[in-house]
């Protein structure tokens, strides 16, 4: 059900479509009540609601040029926003606009209302009509609802084009994949404990038949299977993971004979998603981090901030449970990527790119600092060990005097937070 789902989301011309046939439905069903009904009802209509045939024509032909003159200026608005995503903020940020729901509905009605109008248009026959027609009132009704709909288009692509807009919705993702993380943890009491892995029975492999990155991974279905069928299975990917064909997903212990099917368990496809892949959530903004730092686009300020709050991210994953984990009663073994690596996979590049401004620099030791305030005791080393890597790459003497000084605080505050023993940042870098 869940590959159904993504299959479904996907689809962007699904959406349209759903109103265009509702558009289709709607001419028919006025067609029939202004050529059955209207004549028997028109004595509770208002006239001013009615129009004639001729009339009826010349209106609607008018409103077809015109919404279909709105739909190609939506569309040319559409292409430029995705261009300005994929040159200012990051290629991996066009899914984000491409499946807002709320851009193709706006297409899709449209859509709607040209095809409502130019198929009432085809039904307009004068030897057809014997009275007036209540058509041409409702086909007005929806060029003004189309109206309306595109100045709330506009107001809404002025709004969301906007860097800040765009940081929150990647923050909302990603903290939406560590809530299902937890939740998974939390429901199928997961143990860290490898030594209770005690797999027995025939060992079989489930490999991948097509090539594609790992998009959903169903846990919960997963345990269930392993716990009915009594099997354990072992996890060899992880989502977003590129696997080939023939690439091993699972290794299955099973202690009878019964056909097993597990691919049902996990969908493939072209491109990464963050479903359940917090590392594609993360590298997002870290890539609109980048580009903000970059000289061709020179806007410090906006990388700083994202850079503090990926601070927040990275302390609600600290909580999580990492390493090898054992879910359902010890029936599935997943390995979940270390914290240590997860803290590599944020600022390697945001360390490279950044060594030679110092507010970036600055922005990343605060954004630890968060971190620390979040993340249990037990990650307090790690993060004093990736500062130090970051770090590594400075030329701290060839900083300006004040620049060392907020640095070294910036360090100082670190150390407390984290429980370790600072140093004189002029003393080691000689």
């Amino acid at each position: 059900m869940k590959a159904f789902s993504l299959w479904l989301k996907e689809k962007l011309w699904l959406t349209p479509a759903i109103y265009i046939v509702m558009a289709i439905l709607l001419s028919i069903t006025f067609f029939y009540i202004d050529l059955l009904y209207v004549e028997r009802m028109k004595p509770f209509i208002p006239s001013i609601l009615l129009t004639n045939v001729d009339l009826a024509k010349t209106i609607m032909g008018s409103l077809s040029g015109a919404l279909l003159t709105m739909t190609t200026f939506t569309f040319s608005t559409i292409l430029v926003v995705l261009t300005m995503y994929s040159s200012q903020f990051s290629p991996r940020t066009l899914k984000n606009f491409v499946h807002d729901k709320i851009t193709w509905r706006v297409l899709g009605i449209f859509l709607s209302g040209f095809i409502y109008n130019t198929l009432s248009l085809l039904f307009m026959r004068d030897d057809l009509y014997e009275t007036d027609i209540l058509s041409t009132f409702v086909g007005i009704v929806l060029a003004f609802f189309c109206l309306s709909t595109f100045a709330y288009f506009i107001h809404y692509i002025a709004t969301n084009v906007q860097v800040g807009q765009l940081i929150n919705q990647l923050i909302a993702d990603a903290e939406e994949t560590i809530s299902k993380l937890k939740d998974l943890q939390e429901e199928e009491e997961a143990t860290t404990e490898e030594t209770a892995w005690y797999p027995v029975g025939i060992k079989e492999t489930h490999q991948a038949d097509q090539e594609g990155y790992i998009h959903y991974i169903s846990f919960d279905r997963l345990v269930d299977y392993a716990q009915e069928q009594e099997l354990k299975i072992e996890i060899l990917v992880n989502p977003g993971d590129y696997v080939y064909e023939g690439k091993e997903i699972f290794h299955i212990y099973k202690t009878s004979e019964a056909e097993l099917s597990v691919g049902k368990f996990y969908s493939l496809g072209n491109s990464r998603t963050s479903e359940q892949d917090l590392d594609f959530a993360i590298q997002k903004m870290v890539e609109v981090a980048l580009r903000a730092i970059s000289p061709g686009i020179n806007d410090p300020n906006t990388a700083n901030d994202i850079i503090i709050r990926l601070g927040r991210l990275l302390g609600q994953l600290g909580c999580l449970k990492t390493g090898t984990i054992l879910l359902g009663d010890k029936h599935v073994l997943y390995r979940f990527p270390s914290y240590k690596k997860a803290l590599y996979k944020t600022f390697y590049q945001l360390s490279h790119y950044g060594k030679e401004d110092i507010s970036v620099l600055i922005s990343i030791l605060e954004s630890l600092q968060v971190t620390a305030d979040v993340v249990p005791n037990r990650h307090h080393i790690e993060l004093w060990e990736i500062h130090s890597y970051i770090l590594e790459g400075v030329n701290i003497l060839e900083l300006k005097t004040l620049d060392i000084e907020k640095l070294q605080e910036k360090v100082d505050v670190l150390a407390v937070a984290t429980g370790q023993h600072s140093y004189n940042l002029r003393l080691a870098e000689q």
